[in-house]
Protein backbone atom coordinates (compact mmCIF):
# COMPACT_ATOMS: atom_id res chain seq x y z
CA UNK A 1 0.00 0.00 0.00
CA UNK A 2 1.37 3.35 -0.99
CA UNK A 3 1.78 6.02 1.60
CA UNK A 4 1.79 9.78 1.00
CA UNK A 5 4.91 11.47 2.17
CA UNK A 6 3.76 15.04 1.40
CA UNK A 7 0.44 16.62 2.04
CA UNK A 8 -1.16 18.58 -0.79
CA UNK A 9 -2.39 22.02 0.03
CA UNK A 10 -5.95 22.76 -0.93
CA UNK A 11 -4.90 26.11 -2.36
CA UNK A 12 -2.78 24.45 -5.04
CA UNK A 13 -5.62 22.24 -6.27
CA UNK A 14 -8.20 24.97 -6.76
CA UNK A 15 -8.39 26.52 -10.23
CA UNK A 16 -9.62 30.04 -9.84
CA UNK A 17 -11.30 31.90 -12.65
CA UNK A 18 -12.17 35.54 -12.36
CA UNK A 19 -15.15 36.76 -14.36
CA UNK A 20 -14.91 40.37 -15.43
CA UNK A 21 -17.89 42.15 -16.92
CA UNK A 22 -17.09 43.77 -20.32
CA UNK A 23 -18.14 47.19 -19.04
CA UNK A 24 -15.67 46.92 -16.16
CA UNK A 25 -12.83 45.55 -18.29
CA UNK A 26 -9.98 47.63 -19.70
CA UNK A 27 -10.83 48.53 -23.33
CA UNK A 28 -8.65 46.81 -25.91
CA UNK A 29 -6.96 48.58 -28.77
CA UNK A 30 -8.84 48.13 -32.04
CA UNK A 31 -7.20 47.30 -35.36
CA UNK A 32 -6.57 50.35 -37.54
CA UNK A 33 -7.91 49.24 -40.93
CA UNK A 34 -6.69 52.40 -42.68
CA UNK A 35 -3.07 51.35 -42.22
CA UNK A 36 -3.50 47.78 -43.51
CA UNK A 37 -3.42 48.35 -47.28
CA UNK A 38 -4.93 46.15 -49.98
CA UNK A 39 -5.23 42.42 -49.43
CA UNK A 40 -3.47 40.10 -51.84
CA UNK A 41 -5.85 37.75 -53.66
CA UNK A 42 -5.14 34.65 -55.65
CA UNK A 43 -6.57 34.12 -59.13
CA UNK A 44 -9.10 31.64 -57.73
CA UNK A 45 -10.40 34.19 -55.25
CA UNK A 46 -10.66 36.87 -57.95
CA UNK A 47 -12.62 34.57 -60.27
CA UNK A 48 -14.89 33.51 -57.42
CA UNK A 49 -15.70 37.13 -56.63
CA UNK A 50 -16.29 37.95 -60.30
CA UNK A 51 -18.63 34.97 -60.69
CA UNK A 52 -20.48 35.96 -57.51
CA UNK A 53 -20.91 39.49 -58.83
CA UNK A 54 -22.17 38.17 -62.20
CA UNK A 55 -24.63 35.86 -60.41
CA UNK A 56 -25.99 38.71 -58.29
CA UNK A 57 -26.39 40.99 -61.32
CA UNK A 58 -28.17 38.20 -63.21
CA UNK A 59 -30.56 37.59 -60.29
CA UNK A 60 -31.28 41.32 -60.07
CA UNK A 61 -32.04 41.44 -63.80
CA UNK A 62 -34.37 38.45 -63.45
CA UNK A 63 -36.26 40.16 -60.61
CA UNK A 64 -36.60 43.37 -62.64
CA UNK A 65 -37.79 41.35 -65.66
CA UNK A 66 -40.35 39.51 -63.55
CA UNK A 67 -41.68 42.76 -62.05
CA UNK A 68 -41.99 44.28 -65.54
CA UNK A 69 -43.68 41.09 -66.75
CA UNK A 70 -46.20 41.31 -63.89
CA UNK A 71 -46.79 44.96 -64.80
CA UNK A 72 -47.85 43.82 -68.27
CA UNK A 73 -44.99 45.21 -70.35
CA UNK A 74 -44.02 41.82 -71.87
CA UNK A 75 -47.38 40.28 -72.71
CA UNK A 76 -50.07 39.25 -70.30
CA UNK A 77 -49.73 38.84 -66.56
CA UNK A 78 -50.28 35.37 -65.09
Amino acid sequence: MATMTETIRCEEQINRYFVIHPLDDVPEQKVDTDALGPMAMTATVKWSLVSLRAYLVLMLLLVVFHVLQLAGLFGGAN
